[in-house]
């Protein structure tokens, strides 16, 4: 189905209804292919098998245990980070380095 981009303004619900039942439509302009119209793949809803690309790979008991009280408290600290003062967490700031100027 070929239609130009007046015709696809106004017959858009429809056109994509067409779509979404497999027909292709082109959308011209001034009878030149310019735009395809076409149903998207529907999305996966269930999570893929992997067993098949790492049949050796398992799971430890241990994974599903629930961490001791050093663990526990880095990993729920008020940072989030694991640190429980500033002054203690290493610094990512380039140094030597000026702030750029706005021009």
């Amino acid at each position: 189905m070929m239609v130009n981009i007046a015709d696809a303004k106004a017959k858009l619900s429809e056109l994509v209804e067409a779509a979404s039942r497999g027909e292709p439509v082109i959308i011209c302009n001034r009878n030149e292919p310019v735009a395809e119209l076409r149903a998207m793949e529907v999305a996966r809803k269930t999570s893929r098998d992997l067993t098949a690309l790492y049949p050796d790979w398992s799971v430890a008991p241990a994974f599903f245990e629930p961490l001791d009280g050093d663990d526990l408290d880095a990993w729920s600290s008020e940072t989030g980070d694991g640190w429980r003062d500033a002054e203690a967490r290493p610094s990512y700031s380039p140094r030597g380095r000026r702030p750029r100027r706005r021009r």
